[in-house]
C-alpha cells in the first residue's frame, strides 16, 4: 500500500488525447496483495484519475467480494482459480467490454490477469500490462505491503511448513504461486494455479493460442525490488533449477525453449515487451510512466 501511495500521482498522466468516446478502449485493473479495488489512496484513486484524464473511458477495477474488506482478504485467502473464474464471469457479462479491453495488473494481479487471458478469451484482452507481476512465481516474501506485515509473517511460517499441501494450496493465495526451485517436482505436481497456467504438467493448446492472441504483453520489472524474490520473475525468469542463488532469464528456461506457452513465438514477433524501472516494488516516476506505459493503452 505504501508503495502504491507513492506511485499514485504517476497515473494522473493518463491524459492522452483520445478520439471520440466510443473509440476509447476500456481498461480492466486488478490490484495486488493486501490492496482492494476501491481504496481511495490506491486503486480507487487510479480509476478516478484515468476516467478524468481520458474522457469517455470505461475503467473496471476488479473487486472480489461484496466490499473492500472482503476484496482485501480474498487477496490472501481465496483460491486463485475461483477468483479467476469469478473475474471471467464479470468480464463476460459486462456489455461495455465485449469489443475488447486492455488489462493492467499490479503485482500478483499481473499473473492473475494473464490467467484470465489464457482461460477466458471472450471478451478479448487486447494488451496486457503486468506491473511487477511474478510470472514464474516467488520463493520468498522479503517484506509485505504496508500494514499487512503481520499477515505475511504468518504466511511465511505457513509456506515453510507445507506450501504444497492440499489445504494450504486451496486456501492461501501466495502458496498458489509459490515456486520452490529445490522442489521442482513437488511444485509441478501440487501447485494448483501457477504450474497450470505455466504449462508445467503438459501443454494446453488453448492456453497457448489465447495468450498468443495478445497484441502486446508488457512486463515491468522493478530494478530495486525488495518485495519479490526473485525480481527476475517479473520478466518471466527464475532461479536455475536445483538451487536458489543463480537466476536465468526467460529465454534460457525450458518454458521458452520448448515454447510451451507461445512466448518464444511472441518474442520473435515483437509482442513481448520487457521494461525495467529503477525503484522498489510499484515505485516509478511520472515521466517514466508517461513516456513508457501510456502508449500501450
Amino acid at each position: 500500500m505504501a508503495a502504491l501511495r507513492a506511485a499514485v500521482p504517476v497515473l494522473a498522466l493518463l491524459g492522452l488525447c483520445p478520439g471520440p468516446a466510443a473509440a476509447v478502449t476500456p481498461l480492466v485493473i486488478w490490484h495486488g496483495m493486501g490492496d482492494s479495488c476501491c481504496n481511495p489512496v490506491s486503486m480507487g484513486y487510479i480509476q478516478k484519475l484515468v476516467e478524468k484524464k481520458i474522457p469517455g473511458i470505461y475503467v473496471l477495477s476488479l473487486k472480489i467480494g461484496s466490499n473492500m474488506i472482503q476484496d482485501m482478504e480474498n487477496s490472501f485467502f481465496m483460491n486463485v482459480n475461483e477468483q479467476v473464474r469469478e473475474v471471467c464471469g464479470q468480464l463476460a457479462t459486462d456489455p461495455r467490454l465485449q469489443g475488447g479491453y486492455n488489462a493492467m495488473g499490479f503485482s500478483q494481479g499481473g499473473q492473475f490477469l494473464r490467467a484470465v487471458a489464457q482461460r477466458c478469451p471472450a471478451p478479448p484482452m487486447l494488451n496486457l500490462i503486468s506491473i511487477g507481476g511474478q510470472h514464474q512465481g516467488v520463493y520468498g516474501f522479503p517484506r509485505c505491503p504496508g500494514e499487512s506485515s503481520h499477515v505475511c509473517d504468518w504466511i511465511r511460517k505457513t509456506l515453510d511448513l507445507g506450501a504444497y499441501t492440499k489445504a494450504v494450496q486451496e486456501h492461501l493465495v501466495q502458496a498458489e504461486y509459490w515456486h520452490d526451485p529445490l522442489k521442482e517436482e513437488d511444485y509441478r505436481k501440487n501447485s494448483i494455479f501457477l504450474a497450470d497456467i505455466n504449462q508445467e504438467r503438459g501443454i494446453n493448446e488453448t492456453y497457448k493460442k489465447n495468450l498468443m492472441a495478445l497484441k502486446k504483453f508488457v512486463m515491468v520489472k522493478f530494478l530495486n525490488d525488495t518485495m519479490v524474490d526473485p525480481p527476475i520473475s517479473e520478466w518471466f525468469g527464475f532461479y536455475k533449477s536445483g538451487q536458489a542463488k543463480e537466476t536465468i532469464p526467460l529465454q534460457e528456461t525450458s518454458l521458452y525453449k520448448e515454447d510451451r506457452l507461445g512466448l518464444q513465438e511472441m518474442d520473435k514477433a515483437g509482442k513481448l515487451v520487457f521494461l525495467g524501472v529503477k525503484g522498489d516494488h510499484l515505485h516509478f516516476s511520472e515521466e517514466w510512466f508517461d513516456s513508457t506505459i501510456l502508449p500501450f493503452l
